[in-house]
């Protein structure tokens, strides 16, 4: 098979371009390396196009070890004809080299089986060759024998009927012809199970729910696969039996008129509805899953880029505070680089706050804060308004507090990597750590907890996790390589998921810089052990230098920077003048430097760099402003317009935090004043907006909410 041309069939991309990611990838080069840095090689590919490429050369390439295991397989047992030889060449998937290896694939005694063995093999050719002449009670007679269990006529056609049953249970084009029906013309049936409904459950609109399989979208039978392990549902897929059964008695060639028709009809009817209904059905729902899976995953993977490229507050001091209302509020102070400074316990849950109040200022005024950071759980409201209300009467100007979504900071604070960075603090003070530096930088903090602890996916317990873990892991990697990573200030979690680099070449740079200081170049990390030249030119591009040469603080290469100082020497100044000078950066002529592998793509790239050197992709801080009098799910009025921040974008909607500890709903129907088929067209992760309360269910906690507009 030729790879490169199926590749380029299948994904609709130019064969040159698909050749040379494929070349890119075998020697080891990263995805982002190969998007940014080899432009003309690949033609522009963006990182999706090139992560499907690797995704399908690896399904390409499990395929070609499957065909070469089955052709050796059947070849062993002799049964290898040059016409299945031909089939299983032909076959595009797995499904279809499966079905052709099921009767030679080695299995449990069954019916057919013992039938064989019993000599009745010959009463069933003559059942599948439905001759027009002959009498099959007459033919069966033959065969009676009770010595080999076979008492009478009916014990030999029975027999002579299972093996039938098998073998058109069997059958490839059987299979594919039962699948497809099932896939396109069944529908997905779930009921509830009586015993374990007696009482309220979330599946309530799956009690009695049928929909077509191929149109039932992700979330729904993700649903009631839950509801199936929760053991409140059961479900099945619904097909025309009937229907399904005659296009099986066409392939099969039932003849009507010859004798042995009604035992064909029997024996079909009874391998369809024991063997093939359970096997396909079990096929369909497994790639449904799938498919569902990888509809899910996608969800997340979109929440996760959109959280983690949440625009920073930047390097500013901030005081992050973990709220509690029982064991107090553990504040921390970090400066601009999120180095812990200091850290304090106030008490708001015992009415007198005057202590909290004297303490807390006091803090405010040592560290002198850019902004404080409250975490958005339990007691995050109240503690918010505690310090607004306090800060109000310090008069400092500017100073800001701002609720932060703190998923997974507990997970981050009893971490492995928690424990190296603060191994003599409480796991509360180092919550509160990562809630400021979640401000300060969503990227970097967010990147050393497990993506799925963040909590901005849609049944991601469900999906099958190594797929998730998969795309959540390529969401981080392309995330951090698009923004680019400070090489002196960047932690080990953070630099692990530079391309090229890793984790334990990351602990080694860090460990490199605090034995001999701040790295002065890139050129420099050449130096740490174990890091080669290799991985020096997956990763140098995506790390920054703010102090060194002139482009170590840029996304030019450095393999480039030649090509950049002849630049500058042809506008005949110095290249440090040159980096960040607008007007000089478009006076440059990119035409004149194509060649020796540099095309106008590449050039374009390093006239933007040149233009605006390291500029952050993120967008600008905008902090969200809840209203003052709304704190808690009793506060909330149907009618109510507040403005909120979009915490979770599913497939039927999004979930917005309006500040009162849970989340409201706006259905997809409710997000815009026009048709909305896919919720991530309208908003992100991250987003704010403006919503009116539809209603509240405080019994059931639950909110719906509206952005459209009132009529």
């Amino acid at each position: 098979m030729d790879t490169v041309e199926r590749l380029s069939r299948d994904l609709e991309l130019p064969a040159r371009a698909v050749a040379a990611v494929v070349a890119l990838l075998t020697k080891k080069n990263t995805v982002p390396f190969i998007a940014r840095y080899r432009k003309e090689a690949t033609g522009g590919l963006d990182e999706v196009q090139i992560r499907a490429i690797e995704d399908r050369r690896s399904y390409l390439t499990d395929l070609e070890d499957r065909r070469a295991a089955i052709t050796k397989a059947i070849e062993e047992q002799g049964k290898l004809t040059d016409a299945l030889r031909s089939k299983i060449d032909a076959c595009s998937t797995k499904a279809e080299l499966e079905d052709l290896y099921l009767p030679y694939k080695a299995k449990r005694r069954t019916r057919g089986m013992m039938a064989r063995e019993r000599g009745l093999e010959p009463l069933a050719k003559r059942i599948l060759a439905q001759p027009a002449e002959g009498n099959p009670t007459a033919e069966a007679k033959a065969f009676v024998d009770p010595s080999k269990d076979i008492p009478d006529v009916e014990a030999a056609l029975s027999g002579a009927r299972d093996i039938v049953a098998e073998i058109a249970a069997e059958n490839a084009a059987v299979r594919a012809d039962v699948r497809q029906t099932f896939s396109r013309r069944g529908e997905l049936v779930s009921k509830a199970v009586p015993k374990n409904t007696k009482v309220p459950t979330k599946f309530e609109q799956y009690y009695d729910f049928r929909e077509p399989v191929r149109t039932i979208p992700s979330h729904r039978f993700l649903a009631i696969v839950r509801g199936e392990r929760d053991k409140v549902l059961k479900a099945h897929i619904a097909v025309d039996d009937e229907r399904v059964i005659r296009g099986i008695e066409q392939t099969m060639k039932l003849e009507s008129r010859s004798p042995f028709a009604t035992e064909l009809t029997e024996a079909i009817r009874d391998g369809y509805k024991r063997l093939l209904a359970p096997s396909v059905e079990n096929d369909v729902r497994a790639e449904l899953k799938k498919r569902s899976d990888v509809a899910a995953v996608d969800v997340f993977a979109d929440n996760l880029r959109n959280l983690l490229l949440a625009a920073p507050l930047g390097s500013k001091t901030v005081i992050g505070i973990d709220p509690g209302l029982r064991t107090g509020c553990k504040c921390v102070a970090v400066d601009q680089t999120g180095k812990f400074l200091d850290n304090i316990t106030i008490y708001l849950a015992k009415g007198d706050t005057t202590v909290a109040a004297r303490d807390f200022k006091g803090f405010a005024k040592k560290h002198r804060p850019v902004a404080i950071a409250v975490g958005n759980g339990t007691g995050g409201r109240e503690t918010e308004t505690f310090v607004s209300q306090l800060i109000k009467g310090m008069g400092v100007a500017d100073l800001f507090v701002v609720q932060v979504n703190e998923a997974g900071a507990s997970i981050y604070s009893a971490s492995d990597i928690a424990r190296d960075e603060f191994p003599d603090l409480d796991l509360t003070v180092r919550g509160a750590i990562s809630i400021a530096r979640r401000l300060q930088d969503p990227l970097a903090e967010l990147v050393k907890i497990d993506p799925k602890a963040i909590g901005v996916g849609q049944y991601q317990h469900d999906v099958h996790q190594p797929l998730l873990h998969k795309k959540l892991s390529e969401v981080v990697e392309s995330c951090v390589n698009h923004v680019g990573v400070d090489l002196n200030t960047a932690s080990a979690p953070l630099l692990a998921h530079v391309a090229g680099i890793g984790a334990s070449t990351a602990k080694k740079i860090v460990e490199h810089r605090t034995k001999r200081g701040p790295f002065g170049s890139r050129a420099q990390l050449l130096k740490v052990s174990g890091l080669g030249p290799r991985v020096f030119e997956q990763a140098a591009g995506f790390l920054r230098i703010r102090d060194g040469h002139p482009l170590d603080g840029s996304a030019v290469h450095p393999e480039r920077y030649a090509l950049v100082a002849r630049m500058a020497k042809d506008l005949n100044v110095e290249l440090s003048e040159l980096v960040g000078d607008s007007a000089l950066a478009q006076r440059i002529e990119i035409t004149r430097y194509v060649g020796d592998g540099i095309g106008k793509l590449t050039l374009r790239d390093i006239v933007s760099e040149l233009d605006k050197p390291g500029r952050d992709p993120r967008k600008e801080f905008d902090r969200p402003r809840f209203r003052d009098d709304v704190n808690a799910l009793e506060d909330l009025q149907e009618g109510m317009e507040l403005e909120g921040v979009v915490t979770n974008v599913t497939a039927f909607g999004a979930f917005v935090d309006v500040g009162v500890h849970q989340d409201g709903l706006v259905h997809v129907s409710q997000l815009a004043d026009r048709f909305v088929k896919d919720p991530s067209e309208v908003v992100k992760v991250g987003d704010r907006v403006n919503v009116r309360v539809l209603s509240v269910d405080t019994a059931r906690k639950r909110i719906a909410l509206s952005a459209r507009k009132k009529h």
